[in-house]
Formats: structure tokens, C-alpha cells, sequence
């Protein structure tokens, strides 16, 4: 490596750069829509297919460990069959597996098809992300991600509401069935808009890691699974699950030592060198946390505590959706304009006064209410992504993008697993732990306690009929009890959300400070 950078020619697709985004964020959109669509539906599932709840959990896990393997791998797969190829591939297994799924005579066969297209899906993200990069000038590159974090970002909000809506009024085999419709447009328009830059040499003669293979799979799927089912099995508790962590840190070192000693790694981990895209993908990671914590655990709070239907919560969070897409299109512009760094800082503040926002809820909570947060929420998230998509592959050669935005979006979606474990587990926890604190006061030399207690069996004495007042003053209580318990679990952890992204803040000014002029820079 001289001393000198050297920019490299840009390469110009032979068609317009906006329609090939719209081709590829056809499939990514619908990809990224199937990660959260099912969350309302698994209780239909598990009846339709005669299975318990937790088993039609699995559904779930085997979509999100197969995705999770094959996204750092993309780069090394669109090197050695072509990323055309493989982005037609990917589509092509993705919506005839969601056929598949939606046809499932079984449980069996239901998490065998979710293994597919799970596999299907998780070359899309990554390969549209690179294809967008490449295909648009870098002065231009803010709004082209802008519309990838409408894929990425919108989508996953969209998820439950338009999953609720499918399953109430139609079926949650429709939840798979209208990927068909999407797929076969998606792999027409990218057939005919797509095409490799000169520089994607490919190699069809490189042989596949096996053992870098092994090892990743050996990290990835026992991650996924430990998160996924680590509250519902107490963690570590569970021998099964010692031995997931335990091999999921096995593997994950193997797989370091492996990747940076072979030649040809099939995921390169070399790039972890630039301390700009090392910064971007920890920021993105944090993102990752939040936005799924927020967006797995409001649902519950409106649904456990305010009595609101799935199909209600779902509503409720959907302006999200339209600060996201507001927050989209003002971030991409402002990219041109303002220091990357500064609306990256920007954009956590925006997610930092949601999460406290959300963390002081009540149980009076009006609409209103809840609206405002989801909508500043929607705005910061895309302030936060877009410029950090750009920001992570400015100082990287122009080939090292297909494994900069598999391995970005890897931890994007490790982040989205882990926040959402977060929720399921401390809600849990930490309402136990507030619960033995306030039972403390339900005592009988507790003047508050005797009051309310004296005021509600005396209601109750006059109402209930022959069952005891007392006893029924006691369930009230209790009742009262576990709710404000679970209340203040949830204002915990959105506030600790809160505090993550101000601690997250400066952060963004260890970014490259010109991540809003230039693109990839090959050093030489």
C-alpha cells in the first residue's frame, strides 16, 4: 500500500440507474417483509398444523438461520457464479420456496420450505445494497440508499399489519402466496436491468471453503438458535442451550482464524482492518438493537397491558412507516449537503427522544400518544442507516463492496436477533423483580393497601352475588399488582434503549469525515 489514494474510473450501468433500484428493491422489499409477517400468525400456524406454539416457533428460527449464513457468504457466491446469476437464483429459490411454505401439508414441511427461503433471501439484501452502490454515482449514493432503507427499514413495521390483516380476512398461507406475484415480477425486472460491473471477475474455478463453510454455520445457526429460544428455555439453564453458546463461540473463533489464514476466504474478514467500516457496522449493529427491541416490544406492551388486538397494535406502529419514509427522503437529500457523521448523530438523537418518549408510557395511554414516538422513530432510523450504508464502503476498493454489505448487513440483523431477545427476557425479569419489590406493600399494616383493599370489597360485596368479596379484592389487587409490575419492566428497558443510543452518539464522528463527496477510494 503507497502513500497516495487513487480514485478509481467509475463504471456506468448500460441502463437508468433508478430503474435497476426499483428491480432489485422489488425482491429485497418482499424479503424483508417475511422476517416480521408471520409474528401475528404463528398461533394460526400452530392450530392449522395441529403443533403447540413452541414448536411453531421454529418456523421463525429456521428462517433466520439459514438467512444469517448465507448473507456474509454472498460476496464469495456472486464472485464465482456471477451476482446477476446468483440475484436471479436467489429471487427464483426465495418465491418458489414461498410456495412451498404456503402449500405445507405439515409442521415438518412448513420449517423444511422456511429453510429454503431462508436461504433464498439472504443473498437479496446484501446484493441489492451492492448493486445500488455500484450502479449510482457517488454524489448520488444518499438517495439511492434512501430507497434501500425504505426496503430495510419500512418493511419490517409493514410486516405484522399487513401479516394480521392477510391471516383475519383471508388465510396465513397467504402470508407465503403473495410472494408468487412479486417474485416472478421482480426476477423479470431484474433480468432485464441488471448486469455486472467489469470488475466482478468471476472465478468459477475457486473452490468452496468447506471447513470456513462448516465453521460458519456452526456459529451463525447455534447463535440464532440460542437467542430465539434462550428465554423460552431459561438460557443457560438448559444444558441444550450451554452447548449452543458453546459452540457458537467455537465457531466463530475457528471461523476468524480460518478466514484470515486461507487465501481464498469465503467470507473476507480482512476488511474489518478499516477502522471506518469496522465503526459504520458496530453503529449499524446498535441499530439493529434498537429498532427490533422497539419494534418487538410495543406490540407487547399494547397488547399485554392497553388490551389492543394484534391486528390493533399492528396500527398503532404503522405511522412508524410514515416518519420512515419521510425521515428516507429528507436524509438522502441532507446527504449531499451535511457531514455523513452529523446525521448519523442526528438520527440517534431522533431514536434516543422516542425510546424515552415510549419509556414513560402509561397505562392512560392515548393514541396520540403513542403515535408521536413511532413517527420521530421512523424519521431517525433511515437518518441513522443511510448514511452509515455509504459511509461503510468509502474507504474500501470498489471489488471489496459485495462482502462489505453482506458482512453490514449480518450484523444489522445479529443486532435486530439480540434486541429482540433482550425484550422477551428482561420484560420477564425484570417484571419478577418488581413484582417481589411491590408486593412489599400489600401488607396489612399498610394503611394505602387496607383502604384500597377495604374500597373494592366493599363494591364487590354489593355486586358479586354469592362468591366471597375478599377473595375477588384479592384478584383485583393482584391483577393490579403484575400490571404495574409488567408496566414498569417495559418503561425500563425502552429507557435503556434510550441511553444506548445517546451513548451511541459520539460514535458517529469516528466516521470518515467525507463520507457526503466521495465514493469507494482504492488504495494502492
Amino acid at each position: 500500500m503507497d502513500s497516495q489514494p487513487t480514485t478509481e474510473i467509475p463504471w456506468k450501468p448500460r441502463h437508468n440507474p433508478w430503474i435497476i433500484a426499483l428491480s432489485v428493491m422489488l425482491a429485497t422489499f418482499m424479503e424483508v417483509l417475511d422476517t416480521t409477517i408471520l409474528n401475528v400468525a404463528l398461533p394460526y400456524i400452530a392450530g392449522g398444523l395441529s403443533a403447540s406454539n413452541s414448536q411453531a416457533t421454529w418456523v421463525l428460527t429456521s428462517y433466520l438461520v439459514s438467512n444469517a449464513v448465507v448473507l456474509p457468504m454472498t460476496d464469495w457466491l456472486g464472485k464465482t457464479f456471477g451476482r446477476k446469476r446468483l440475484l436471479l437464483t436467489c429471487i427464483s429459490l426465495f418465491t418458489i420456496s414461498s410456495v412451498l411454505c404456503g402449500g405445507a401439508p405439515n409442521l415438518g414441511a412448513l420449517i423444511f420450505a422456511r429453510v429454503l427461503q431462508g436461504a433464498g433471501g439472504g443473498g437479496l439484501q446484501p446484493i441489492s445494497q451492492a448493486i445500488l452502490l455500484e450502479s449510482f454515482p457517488p454524489e448520488k449514493r444518499g438517495q439511492a440508499m434512501g430507497l434501500f432503507a425504505l426496503g430495510v427499514v419500512v418493511a419490517p413495521i409493514l410486516g405484522p399489519v399487513f401479516g394480521g390483516w392477510l391471516t383475519d380476512n383471508l388465510n396465513w398461507r397467504w402470508c407465503f402466496f403473495i410472494n408468487l406475484p412479486v417474485g416472478i415480477l421482480a426476477i423479470v425486472a431484474s433480468y432485464f436491468t441488471v448486469e455486472d460491473p467489469p470488475y466482478l471477475r468471476r472465478n468459477s474455478e475457486k473452490k468452496i471453503d468447506i471447513l470456513g463453510f462448516s465453521f460458519l454455520c456452526l456459529w451463525l445457526g447455534c447463535l440464532q438458535v440460542l437467542l430465539d429460544k434462550g428465554q423460552e428455555d431459561n438460557w443457560f439453564d438448559a444444558i441444550w442451550l450451554r452447548w449452543m453458546g458453546g459452540l457458537s463461540l467455537f465457531g466463530m473463533i475457528c471461523l476468524i482464524f480460518r478466514e484470515l489464514k486461507t487465501p481464498n476466504p469465503l467470507v473476507d474478514l480482512r476488511i474489518f482492518k478499516d477502522k471506518n467500516f469496522t465503526v459504520a457496522v458496530f453503529e449499524v449493529f446498535i441499530v439493529g438493537v434498537v429498532l427490533y427491541a422497539t419494534l418487538s416490544g410495543l406490540p407487547l406492551f399494547l397488547q399485554t397491558l392497553i388490551s389492543y388486538t394484534a391486528y390493533q397494535s399492528g396500527l398503532a406502529i404503522s405511522p412508524r412507516g410514515i416518519g420512515a419514509v419521510a425521515g428516507a427522503m429528507i436524509a438522502g437529500r441532507l446527504l449531499g449537503l451535511l457531514s455523513g457523521r452529523l446525521i448519523v448523530a442526528l438520527g440517534f438523537i431522533f431514536l434516543a427522544i422516542s425510546s424515552f418518549q415510549i419509556g414513560f408510557f402509561n397505562l392512560e395511554i392515548a393514541k396520540l400518544n403513542i403515535i408521536i414516538p413511532n413517527i420521530i422513530n421512523g424519521i431517525g432510523a433511515p437518518f441513522v442507516f443511510i448514511p452509515l450504508t455509504t459511509a461503510a464502503v468509502i474507504t474500501l476498493k470498489q471489488e471489496q463492496i459485495g462482502a462489505a454489505t453482506g458482512l453490514f448487513n449480518l450484523f444489522r440483523n445479529i443486532g435486530g436477533s439480540i434486541g429482540t431477545s433482550m425484550v422477551q427476557t428482561f420484560i420477564q425479569r425484570l417484571a419478577q423483580a418488581h413484582q417481589t419489590i411491590l408486593v412489599g406493600y400489600y401488607t396489612p399494616d399498610n394503611l394505602n393497601y387496607l383502604s384500597r383493599f377495604s374500597g373494592i370489597e366493599s363494591y364487590l360485596g354489593m355486586h358479586s352475588g354469592s362468591v366471597p368479596a375478599a377473595s375477588q379484592a384479592l384478584k383485583v389487587l393482584y391483577s393490579t399488582l403484575t400490571n404495574q409490575a409488567n408496566l414498569l419492566a417495559y418503561m425500563e428497558i425502552f429507557q435503556v434503549m434510550g441511553w444506548i443510543c445517546v451513548f451511541s452518539i459520539p460514535l458517529a464522528f469516528l466516521l470518515a469525515k467525507d463520507t457526503k463527496k466521495t465514493g469507494p477510494i482504492a488504495m494502492h
